[in-house]
């Protein structure tokens, strides 16, 4: 072994990501410009964006992301952690 760690996640793979962030005009286009910045084969149709119960903050689920190793992964919750509307990413 080259002493990393081993990935849980075969790669490639397509993968869903959850987002939370704040209630924004702009939520659901920027998450989608970070992930695309990464996997620019995602889409607008990839992203079910839904409201919390008091409607203060929104859940973006995005699937079918298409991840070709655990960088390229990274790099996508880097980019989303990263951005002022985005306060969780699973």
């Amino acid at each position: 072994m080259s002493g990393q760690n081993p990935s849980l996640i075969d790669f490639p793979c397509n993968f869903t990501i959850k987002v939370m962030g704040i209630q924004h005009p702009e939520f659901t286009s920027s998450v989608l410009a970070c992930v695309q910045k990464h996997a620019p084969e995602t889409r607008a149709h990839h992203i079910s964006v839904r409201a919390s119960s008091k409607g203060n903050y929104l859940g973006a689920t995005v699937e079918a992301v298409n991840v070709q190793n655990q960088e390229q992964l990274n790099d996508i919750y880097r980019g989303l952690t990263g951005h002022e509307l985005v306060k969780m990413v699973l």
